[in-house]
């Protein structure tokens, strides 16, 4: 599925085990959620926790919401995705994917538990083969919705360190953003770890923004407001958009080849991307009203 252009700014990593915090999670101003089975709880709690995500699943309103479940080489992960494909979430996220077989596997499991047709499957691009196949997860299926880059794990098959410029993950963030657009997926950032460093966090959001991610995944509800900020059109670039989009269509309309802007050429690029901004911020805005209702 060509993935809907929707806000992603901010996407909070919640416990599945943790009641109170699905609670606190419809009050908080994340763009989405991802309803954690896998590292964020403890083996004793995997089944009570597929059961409070799957019914928790449908109550954040116009919020995107997926289920990240365990692997399918555990013992969880086979009825993870079964339960996750009857619940109300907009999609179901694998951990540490590698191929496409493990992503065909899923869908197999999901179309046998029913799950409806616009359920997206994403995927964890954490390990280094994973990101070396990152073409073939990316054309997997036509359910396929969006990579979600996991840093830490990846850090730690590279033997690699975070740096402020996060040159050790530069190769990895590009494949996975080649892969991703030439597919019409959407594309996250991974999470910043430390939470003392609101500078450097906003920085890493800036970088991500650079890279042309949609938007960074978190862990902590402090850190929503600056991925917001840092991932939204600003509105010289909304106010600019629409100048282009008002220009280029009179000049269709009159007829004429060639439009200029505050003597800048403006070609069909320019506008489709102004299209895209235009309804990005139109969309932030509405989920924004909502929250707020």
């Amino acid at each position: 599925m060509a993935t809907v252009t929707r806000p992603r700014r901010s996407v909070l990593y919640m416990p599945g085990s943790n009641t109170r915090a699905l609670e606190k999670a419809k009050t908080l101003a994340a763009d989405g959620l991802i309803l954690d089975l896998e590292d964020a709880t403890a083996p004793d709690a995997k089944e009570e926790a597929r059961r409070n995500v799957v019914a928790a699943a449908g109550q954040y309103g116009k919020r995107e919401v997926l289920i990240r479940v365990n692997g399918l080489n555990t013992p969880w992960g086979h009825d993870d995705i079964k339960a996750a494909a009857s619940s109300e979430a907009d999609g179901i996220l694998l951990p540490k994917v590698e191929s496409a077989d493990a992503v065909r596997l899923c869908e197999r499991i999901m179309d046998e538990a029913g799950a409806p047709a616009d359920m997206a499957i994403w995927c964890m691009m954490e390990t280094p083969l994973g990101i070396l196949h990152a073409e073939e997860i990316a054309n997997a299926t036509p359910r396929m919705g969006g990579f979600v880059m996991g840093t830490s794990d990846l850090a730690k098959d590279l033997h690699a360190e975070h740096t402020k410029m996060r040159l050790p993950f530069v190769t990895s963030l590009g494949l996975c953003a080649l892969a991703a657009r030439a597919y019409g997926l959407a594309l996250l950032d991974g999470v910043y770890l430390d939470l003392q460093d609101d500078e450097g966090f906003k920085e890493s959001c800036v970088q991500g923004r650079e890279f042309g991610f949609d938007g960074k995944t978190l862990i902590h509800p402090k850190t929503i407001g600056m991925a917001n900020e840092a991932f939204a059109p600003s509105a010289e670039q909304v106010e600019w958009s629409r100048r282009i989009i008002d220009a280029h269509a009179e000049a269709v309309k009159e007829g004429k080849g060639v439009v200029v802007v505050d003597g800048k050429l403006i070609e069909n690029l320019h506008v489709e991307n102004a299209k895209r901004l235009v309804s990005l911020s139109e969309q932030i805005d509405e989920l924004d009203a909502a929250a707020g209702a």
